[in-house]
Formats: C-alpha cells, sequence, structure tokens
C-alpha cells in the first residue's frame, strides 16, 4: 500500500490557514500556493539519491555530494495544478516540466483526457504529478493512469488538500504511489466539495467563476 505522507511544517501550515481564508484573493492565493509547493518540495525530494563527487574549494580538495540517480519530471494537472509548478521548478530548475488536461464527462462523471504533453525520456525519470485538491480522486487515478500509459514507472503525487475518499481511491487503484499532502480534511460534502477545504482552487488561483 502506498504510503500518505502530511508535511505539516509550521509555515505550510500557516501559509495553508491563509489560503483556506475565503477573503484571501487570487494575488496571495497564487503566492501562497508557490510558497507551500516550495516547502513541501523539501520533503518530496528528501530520498533523491546522492553522489560523491571530488570539487576544490578555495582552500582544499574535497570530496562532497550532488544528485545521482532519476532526474525529475513535474506534471501538473491543468489548470489548477499549474499554480504548483513556479516553486517545485525553482527547487529544482533542471526538472522537465509535462502537462495532463482532464474534464469530468458531466453524464459519466468520469475523468475525460483532452491534453497531455510530456518529457520523452518519461520512464527515466521520477514523476511528481501536482493538483492542489484530492477530492473524490478521479482526476488524479485517471492522470496516473496517463503517465503509466506513457511509460512512467516511479511516480508520486502532491496535493495541498486531500479527502480521505481521494487517498482510498488512489491507493485502490494505484498502491505503487506515495501521496504527500499538507492536510487531510474531514470529508467530501454532497457536490463533492471538500470539507473544510479552501474552495475551488482554480477558480481562486485565478479569479475566475
Amino acid at each position: 500500500m502506498s504510503k500518505v505522507i502530511v508535511t505539516d511544517h509550521p509555515l505550510i501550515q500557516h501559509k495553508l490557514t491563509l489560503m483556506r481564508d475565503k477573503n484571501t484573493g487570487s494575488k496571495d492565493f497564487r503566492e501562497l500556493l508557490t510558497e507551500i509547493s516550495m516547502l513541501m518540495g523539501y520533503e518530496i525530494t528528501r530520498n533523491v539519491q546522492l553522489e560523491e563527487i571530488e570539487i576544490e574549494t578555495p582552500v582544499i580538495k574535497t570530496k562532497s555530494k550532488v544528485i545521482a540517480g532519476k532526474k525529475l519530471g513535474i506534471v501538473p494537472i491543468l489548470r489548477a495544478g499549474l499554480g504548483m509548478v513556479d516553486g517545485l521548478v525553482s527547487l529544482t530548475p533542471a526538472a522537465k516540466v509535462g502537462h495532463v488536461g482532464l474534464y469530468r464527462d458531466p453524464e459519466t462523471l468520469k475523468p475525460v483526457e483532452y491534453y497531455c504533453k510530456l518529457p520523452q525520456d518519461i520512464e527515466e525519470r521520477e514523476m511528481i504529478i501536482v493538483d492542489p485538491m484530492l477530492a473524490t480522486g478521479g482526476s488524479a487515478v485517471a492522470a496516473i493512469d496517463v503517465l503509466k500509459s506513457r511509460g512512467a514507472n516511479s511516480i508520486k503525487l502532491v496535493n495541498l488538500v486531500a479527502a480521505p475518499e481521494g487517498i482510498a481511491e488512489v491507493q485502490k487503484y494505484h498502491p505503487d504511489v506515495d501521496i504527500y499532502v499538507a492536510a487531510i480534511d474531514e470529508k467530501l460534502n454532497d457536490h463533492g466539495y471538500i470539507v473544510p477545504g479552501l474552495g475551488d482552487a482554480g477558480d481562486r488561483l485565478y479569479g475566475t467563476k
């Protein structure tokens, strides 16, 4: 079964509270999401492999560590996931960025893929799927399906706020994918919104309704 890692650093929790506040406008919401994404990146990359190389400091030759092993790929689920990209890229500037677009079919309520552009060497990278909300889990499961069908074999899912129902859905279909969240909220309401949540992340990011 996949692990669920809650990054409950005080700075993350403080910024998340500000994001939850309905009076926080789009500009501040975007900035806070970027900041939290960067802070979560420290935990997401905690187990990145290192190797030792020899360098020369201004004082002496020495051995020191650099990142080795799998390179990273960041894949936002459009559109709200875009708000998490800048924070992670600022931390890992060598990462490549792909995009997956999904919409919910109004009749079947199932996610439908409408756009997909991924790095060509996806099978050689540790892919990080980002989306602020993990509600029903449908979009996350579909996005993971898309990446696996394109050859990805190492995937992490990163969400700001998750509902227990969404976590269970991802674990049911993709038990090999670890989930990183800033908070696990109480439940979903009758409309599929996370409670207490923070509303529609896409609308709050971009000032739409």
